[in-house]
């Protein structure tokens, strides 16, 4: 029997979500809030959130747009019964299945995602290069923060299996990973976006959200990016109210 994890609660979108979270290993933070932000998504559509840990990034769309159909995947059976309690806990429905994102399409399927039903799919994937990662003592941190050179592809795989044709992938990556993310998504997606993330003006981008169409065939584009901080180092206002549930990205709206 796994030991009880220590927990804390903590407050998102500006105490619009309040969720329970390990105190240590993988914790939430601005990237899970900055994907919910950034997919699109309508009351009535199913959406996945795979890999998704407490539940925050796609807890925090369906708090954005209610009626949504939203099943969140994930793992770790500790991680999945707090997304469990975090959903019920803030009053949003959602189905929390616990399941390995590499499962053959027949466990997808008897878990109630079977192919082509979903028309949006958001993730935030273990990407640390292990190269350049230290390993964690902490087997599910080490889960949660580390990517093989099997990660990209079965995820993406993963999602490409979900979606309804026409249907949209979001996900966020570090953006010296980029050219992995656009090789895994030659297979199946097309009308790709990317939109660079940056913790400054002055440095180069730290993360890249990336959208994607299953079998969309408009040219790639790369969007204008976004700036945690402005030119004077102060935390980018409309940032700020995207962190706060006040504002969403430009892709919500699409």
């Amino acid at each position: 029997m796994a030991d009880a994890i220590v927990t804390t609660e903590d407050g998102f979108l500006g105490g619009q979500l309040r969720l329970r979270q390990p105190k240590s290993g993988h914790r939430a933070g601005h990237d899970a809030i900055l994907l919910a932000a950034a997919t699109s998504a309508q009351a009535g559509h199913k959406v996945v959130d795979l890999g998704s840990g407490v539940g925050t990034a796609g807890l925090a769309l369906a708090r954005r747009v209610s009626g949504v159909s939203l099943t969140l995947v994930e793992i770790d059976p500790q991680l999945a019964e707090l997304a469990r309690e975090n959903a019920a806990a803030n009053d949003i429905t959602a189905d929390v299945v616990t399941l390995d994102v590499a499962s053959s399409a027949d466990i997808f399927a008897a878990a109630g995602l079977p192919q082509d039903s979903a028309d949006a799919v958001l993730m935030n994937p273990p990407f640390n290069d292990p190269a350049r990662h230290r390993a964690s003592p902490n087997k599910s941190r080490e889960i949660a923060h580390v990517a093989t050179e099997d990660t990209l592809p079965t995820w993406i795989h993963a999602a490409r299996r979900l979606l309804k044709s026409g249907g949209v992938l979001t996900l966020i990556w570090r953006a010296d990973g980029l050219a992995d993310v656009l090789a895994a998504l030659e297979r199946g997606f097309g009308s790709v976006a990317i939109m660079p993330v940056y913790g400054d003006i002055a440095a180069p981008a730290i993360r890249v959200l990336v959208r994607a169409m299953k079998g969309g065939r408009a040219p790639a584009a790369i969007e204008p990016g976004i700036f945690l901080r402005d030119a004077n180092g102060a935390p980018d206002l409309h940032i700020q109210q995207v962190l706060a549930g006040q504002a969403a990205l430009a892709w919500a709206s699409l």
